[in-house]
């Protein structure tokens, strides 16, 4: 159709099946070779040609390498999220009810449909237009077939033939509606079982200008469904290839643009300075990723950090890093919900220390406060979200129900010095300097940390005191995190490889260099 509705739009569902299957999947793919590809790519320098921007001379980006460097990197979001999103589908884009581009849109469809029927209704009528629809027409429901459908595809071409239509039409001698009538029957047999309605309704419409828009409306439906059916086949070969695909892809991109690491780079950088200013570890680590040597943080170690830094990354001062781009959704949500369990597991460690051992033991009651304090912090990661009225409301409403639980069992209810006591403490976690909330911070960095080691994903660590009550949400939140760690470091392990290499060789102190970085050089 000459004035179609643009562009499909493509939108993605992160519910925890979906992100639990993608972490099964990328928990399998690593299993077995993330220690064996982290070590290959951190000891060999010819291990691949990758570079980092350090080693690149400054260049001058054309503008066709730029265009060709946007393409890659569409292609490249597009694999990678039909690849860990197994609820990705494409759908018609809805433009904002007022926006400008909406009511073009309207003005030009209006204009382009009130021509064709002024056509028709001229004596004798002009069907100019309406057989630029049916060519169109014809042309879309020859793309629905299959190549093996030789007999449809013959019926089609023979009916709808446009030069046998055109002489049709120059004697006067067209029939429309038997056209229409024709399409609406092809279109039954190519749909998919959701749209048989929808094709059902189009037998009910009489007039032929709104029965040429309804037929276009559920041909945009159908080829959405097309699209759709095209991705779930062929997402098991991405799967099979993905790892390779998007390396190369993202090799090409920093062919074209040799910068394409700077964020990247910065952020590992800003890792090793991060552990270079603690203290060296002097015993080994059991996994043996966190071992220092000369007071150099390992390969992996850095690696590790720069990963957890992504937990608290602020998407508005910080730029991601560009191996991360294409799971900036996925992160700022897991940011999101990662917010929200932190505050509740604050709330509720202040709640069971301040009352102890009465509500103590009781399942029902740890739920229901939970229950509670999600609910009315739901939106915490907005700046605009007023935190310490939302908290007022759950130490009201935590009291509450503390005091019925009491008196039902027994106990007195709360004194009000206590409810008071509780509601302020309560209300001083969000402070950047609360014990509680850095408390549960650093436990649940520590939990992250031990979560994303190699290997460790074959069995969850324990969790650390202070976390229990959101141990579900916390283990659903590890297995999506992890999903996206496991499958960035199979793709980009050579890309950080030689990032680290130059960076680990550049701290190690003069004259140690040969023999302190064994980890980083050719075996």
């Amino acid at each position: 159709m000459p004035l179609n509705d643009g562009q499909p739009s493509t939108s993605t569902s992160d519910d925890q099946n979906s992100d639990t299957e993608s972490s099964e999947r990328c928990d399998s793919m690593t299993s077995s070779s993330d220690t064996e590809c982290s070590r290959q790519s951190f000891t060999s320098g010819s291990s691949s040609k990758h570079s980092s921007p350090a080693s690149s001379p400054p260049k001058m980006v054309t503008f066709d390498e730029l265009m060709t460097a946007a393409r890659d990197l569409s292609n490249l979001s597009l694999a990678h999220e039909i690849v860990v999103n197994g609820n990705f589908k494409v759908e018609q884009p809805e433009l904002p009810e007022n926006s400008l581009e909406r009511k073009v849109k309207e003005i030009v469809h209006k204009a382009f449909w009130d021509r064709l029927e002024a056509e028709l209704n001229e004596d004798p009528p002009v069907y100019e237009y309406a057989i630029r629809l049916v060519e169109e027409i014809k042309e879309i429901l020859l793309s629905f077939l299959n190549p093996g459908a030789n007999r449809l595809r013959n019926q089609i071409c023979e009916v709808l033939d446009m030069d046998l239509i055109q002489q049709q039409v120059d004697n006067d001698a067209v029939d429309i509606h038997g056209l229409e009538n024709y399409i609406i029957t092809v279109m039954g047999k190519l749909c998919a079982p959701a749209r048989d309605d929808d094709v059902k309704k189009l037998k009910e419409i009489s007039d032929i200008v709104p029965l040429f828009r309804e037929i276009f409306r559920v041909l945009d439906l159908m080829k959405m469904d097309m699209v759709n059916f095209t991705i779930n086949n062929i997402r098991p070969q991405l799967q099979m290839q993905s790892v390779e695909y998007e390396r190369t892809k993202f090799q090409a991109i920093l062919d074209q643009t040799p910068n394409a690491l700077d964020h990247t780079t910065e952020w590992m950088k800003e890792s090793l300075d991060e552990l270079m200013a603690v203290k060296p570890c002097t015993s080994p680590s059991t996994s043996g990723a966190e071992n220092h040597t000369s007071g150099i943080p390992s390969p992996m170690s850095v690696l590790n950090k720069f990963y957890i830094k992504l937990l608290d990354w602020d998407c508005q001062k910080k730029v991601l890093p560009e191996t991360l781009m294409t799971d900036e959704t996925r992160l700022l949500e897991l940011q999101k919900s990662l917010e929200l369990y932190k505050a509740v597991a604050a709330v509720l460690l202040i709640v069971y220390n301040a009352i102890g051992g009465p509500i103590s033991g009781l399942p029902v009651l740890a739920d229901q406060l939970k229950k509670i304090t999600s609910v009315l912090l739901e939106g915490i990661h907005i700046k605009s979200f007023n935190r310490t009225e939302a908290l007022e409301n759950v130490s009201a409403q935590i009291c509450t129900e503390l005091n019925k639980s009491l008196t039902e069992r027994g106990y007195p209810a709360l004194p009000a010095h206590v409810q008071v006591a509780l509601t302020g403490q309560i209300c001083t976690i969000v402070h950047k300097d609360n014990s509680i909330s850095n408390l549960i911070d650093e436990r649940v960095h520590s939990y992250m940390k031990l979560s994303i080691v190699p290997n460790s994903h074959t069995q969850p660590p324990a969790i650390l005191g202070g976390l229990a009550l959101i141990q579900p949400e916390l283990e659903v939140f590890r297995a999506q995190f992890n999903s996206i760690v496991n499958f960035n470091k199979q793709v980009y392990c050579p890309f950080y490889g030689k990032i680290l290499r130059k960076l680990l060789l550049s701290e190690a102190p003069q004259g140690t260099a040969e023999a302190g970085t064994p980890s980083v050089s050719a075996e």
